[in-house]
Order: C-alpha cells, then structure tokens, then sequence
C-alpha cells in the first residue's frame, strides 16, 4: 500500500457467521444466497467481463450521462472534499471525480481487503496530491464511517452503478439513512439508478447470448461448495433471468433441472425438485420520480436528477435534509 495511506478494518463476518448466513439462506424456502458471495477471483472476473458485454448497458450508460454532464454533476458538489467511494472495486469510477472536484482525500471502502489495498495504491500513484485510505467493512450490515472521516472537510458519498438497486426498499432505505447521517450542510450523495425500460433489453442484460451471466451466476455455487464443503453438482442448475413486476425488479435464480439431493454442512441436506430456484440477486429498477421519493423518506433535502436520451439510467446528487426518524 502507499506510504501515508491508512487501512481501517471495521467489523466483517467471521468464517463461521459466513457459514451461518449461507446455511440459513439455503435452508428457507425459497433458498437464497446473497450475493456478496459472487465475488470471489472467478466471479469478479467474470463480472468484469459482463461489463463490457453489448447487452450490459448500467456501465456504458451511466459513463455517457458522466461524460454529457460531467460539468454540472460537478458543480453541484463541493470542491476539495473527501470522496467516500462506497463499494469502490478497482476505484476507476471515481478518479474522473478526483480530477473534477479537486479532491483532497479519497476514502475507499470495501469488503476485499486485498482488493481495496491495490485500489488505494493504484489511486495514489496516479494522484501523488491526494490523500488515500480505505474501509474494510460489510457496510450493507451497517454504515458507520465517522470516526475515520475528518470532521473539517466537506464531504462526497459515492455510490455508482446503480449497487442501491440490489437491495429491498426497506434496506436500501435503511442504507440511504446511514448515508444521510453521516452527512452534513455542504456534505452531497452521488448515486447512480437503474430505471424501468423495454422487456428486451432488460432480460438481455441479464441473460447475454454468450452465457457471461449464466456462468457468473453459477460460479457462486462454486464459493458456496468452498465455504461449506457442500457438493452442489453446477451442471445441474440453471441460470433464469425474470423480471417481477409487481416490485419492479429483475430477479436471477439457479433453476433446479432435475431432482437434486445436496450435502450443504453440519450433516444438513437440502433436496431441490426439478424446476425449483434459489434466489441469487434481485435488482430493483427505479423510476426517477420513485427514487427521489426514496431520497426523501432517507432524509435528503434538494435532489438534482440527469439521465440520458432514453432515460434508461438515472444520476442523482442529493443534499442532506431534515433527518427521517
């Protein structure tokens, strides 16, 4: 890591809170495994490589709205600030924003500690005049980055990619009003909204004709074999992609294509009929008028809105407001 750059571990689950989460999910009905558990090497290589499929448009879509807009985005953020990169990968979303805000101190926070450490080098070695530190934590359990933000600088909460989408309202409600508390006057959130569009893209984006999507969302029974020592057979699930829209959400399972009997862990066994799913992730799409309401019931006051020609994406810079109870 970078001389100067500080690493902050805040609290992350144990291998056996791990093991506790996976086994519960899998037991319920319908069984679930978070999706956290994608990103192990082979499914952050993989998701890689679905960002620069065709049919993936969030990325592409929201770097034009970035690249169209990039002068008023940046006006309506304070200048010289922390940025505070929330799931920040590899970071290269944010240096655009280091560049445009002349940013001070840029803190990345991560559940991958060796991810984030190469994050924080890359970014220092490429902007030697700005301060680098990062946050290893689970922040989708709970956001609390006071202590290690600097109470005499402005501040930036950035949360592209639409990430906020993974969550059910009642959580992502609960993750906005974290951000929210820990901002202040001239402190701003920089988020990213997938929105609702036509059938056919949607599903494309999540089912590619490569089969990207369908070998990532498989990969994770790979992880979970690992932490649990379970014996799922891969070939034997199949990846759908649906979109729900009574909750306005595209939803990824691993389908069951035959009857399945698996080994998960503790001398547990879960048995799958033909055709029945596990929920790996949902990704909820947002109408803009919807997303400012959800900005609101957070707590934030002013909210400017920019998208692109076919409002398939939204980007959203919200001040903070009166605090929701």
């Amino acid at each position: 890591m970078a001389e100067g750059s500080h690493l902050f571990v805040q609290r992350i689950d144990t291998p056996a809170e791990r093991r506790q989460e996976l086994l519960a999910g899998l037991l319920d009905r319908p069984a679930r495994i978070p999706p956290k558990f994608f990103y192990d090497a082979q499914g952050s290589a993989l998701y890689e490589a679905i960002c620069a499929l065709d049919e993936y448009y969030p990325p592409r879509t929201e770097a034009a709205i970035f690249d169209r807009y990039q002068r008023d985005i940046a006006a309506a953020l304070p200048r010289e600030a922390q940025f505070v990169d929330l799931g920040c990968g590899d970071g290269a979303k944010a240096w655009r924003w280091i560049e445009a805000l002349g940013v001070q101190r840029y803190v990345g926070v991560d559940i991958a500690e060796p991810w984030l450490r190469a994050t924080l080098q890359r970014g220092a070695h490429r902007f030697p005049q700005v301060s680098f530190d990062g946050v290893v934590t689970d922040f989708t359990r709970g956001l609390s980055l006071q202590s290690v933000l600097r109470p005499d600088q402005p501040c930036v909460f950035f949360y592209p990619g639409s990430s906020i989408g993974n969550f059910e309202p009642a959580v992502a409600l609960r993750l906005l009003r974290e951000m929210r508390h820990h901002l202040r006057g001239a402190d701003r959130l920089l988020i990213g909204v997938d929105t609702p569009k036509p059938m056919a893209p949607l599903l494309a984006a999540y089912d590619d004709a490569l089969g990207v999507t369908a070998a990532f969302n498989r990969n994770v029974l790979r992880v979970v074999n690992r932490e649990l020592g379970s014996d799922f057979p891969l070939v034997q699930f199949d990846h759908r992609a649906v979109f729900n829209d009574a909750h306005s959400r595209i939803e990824m399972h691993l389908v069951a294509n035959r009857p399945t009997q698996v080994r998960l862990a503790d001398g547990l066994q879960r048995r799958f009929d033909a055709g029945e799913a596990i929920v790996t992730e949902y990704s909820y799409k947002h109408s803009a008028e919807a997303f400012a309401q959800l900005l609101a019931e957070a707590g934030f006051g002013a909210v400017r809105h920019w998208t692109d020609e076919q409002r398939w994406f939204g980007v959203f810079v919200a001040a903070p407001g009166a605090v929701s109870s």
